[in-house]
């Protein structure tokens, strides 16, 4: 019973330092675990963080009905390397891309998704995966660099989807 109370007001604490942070964000936000977002990141309705770093200023955009593992990490800017005035790079100049994440995504435990993809609407990312490219609406993706092995079930889906059944 004490645990689960610590749990309620830790979870609190992190949706309210979320909250705080991000450009915008939808109902019914729940941060479980520590999370560092920037104000360039907008999240949609019903997203559920459990421990998420964003590293960089280029825009995260996250859809409705997002859910994460743990460890989940998004690094959007880099530093410039070529034509710099430096070597090994240029640190202070960097490029800045964006990520974005569509609808009804489930992101597994330590996921790291580079700068300039999108996953696309109804996509599972396995855990551990490395997210270089666009992953397709309804791919489930793994591996280093995260390909897609399989699809969701797109009648099922659309089912669920028509019926209004998030989670």
């Amino acid at each position: 019973m004490f645990l689960k109370l610590i749990r309620k007001i830790m979870t609190t604490l992190f949706t309210y330092y979320v909250k705080n942070t991000v450009g915008s964000y939808g109902t019914n936000l729940t941060v479980n675990f520590y999370s560092r977002l920037t104000c360039n990141t907008f999240l949609g309705n019903n997203v559920n963080l459990n421990g998420m770093i964003i590293r960089g200023v280029g825009e995260v955009l996250i859809g409705n009905n997002f859910h994460s593992g743990k460890d989940i990490l998004i690094i959007n800017s880099y530093h410039k390397y070529d034509f710099g005035n430096a070597i090994p790079y240029d640190k202070k100049k960097t490029i800045d891309k964006s990520v974005i994440i569509e609808d009804n995504v489930w992101v597994g435990d330590r996921v790291i998704i580079l700068g300039g993809v999108t996953i696309s609407e109804g996509a599972i990312i396995q855990a551990g995966a490395v997210v270089v490219n666009n992953i397709a609406k309804y791919g489930i993706a793994g591996g280093n660099p995260a390909i897609i092995f399989k699809n969701r079930d797109i009648h099922n889906y659309e089912k669920l989807k028509k019926e209004g059944k998030f989670e």
